[in-house]
């Protein structure tokens, strides 16, 4: 899903004012350059960034605790802004959800191995959590590129 993620710059202490640059691309034959500022942040129930390039919009992450649990509430409101997207979306509208779905469930399969490392009490419990699935179709940077990009995230 990400193939780059570059912070361009590292804002206030808290991560207000932070932008980050995103090569991003599903299982469809195309990329998504874009970056965001985060633009307010809740600590600890939340923060909201800006987005503008092929994507534009805001969204709000919201942080509530539930017993030993957390909900998160990502509300994304953007519109596509990639020529391919904006005109065709029209007809190619359940292609392109089917691979967001795509995408979302690769972040939430991430998302959890990265929990799993978190709470790895043990090197034993932490050896046996496989690292998370690389990202698509990285041939796409230049070599030099890749190593970084895959240490960063």
């Amino acid at each position: 899903m990400y193939l780059d993620a570059q912070e361009l710059e590292s804002g206030e202490r808290n991560g207000l004012g932070k932008v980050v640059s995103l090569f991003t691309k599903g299982w469809l034959p195309y990329t998504l350059r874009w970056q965001f500022r985060v633009t307010d942040v809740r600590r600890p129930d939340g923060f909201t960034l800006e987005a503008w390039g092929d994507f534009v919009g805001r969204g709000v992450w919201a942080f509530e605790q539930d017993g030993d649990s957390v909900n998160i509430v990502y509300d994304w409101k953007i519109s596509a802004e990639k020529p391919l997207l904006r005109y065709l979306s029209f007809i190619m509208k359940p292609i392109f959800s089917a691979n967001h779905r795509w995408a979302m469930a690769k972040g939430e399969e991430s998302l959890k191995l990265e929990l799993a490392r978190r709470r790895a009490r043990t090197r034993a419990e932490l050896a046996v959590i496989p690292e998370p699935p690389g990202p698509t179709f990285a041939v796409l940077l230049p070599k030099e590129r890749r190593a970084s990009s895959m240490k960063a995230m």
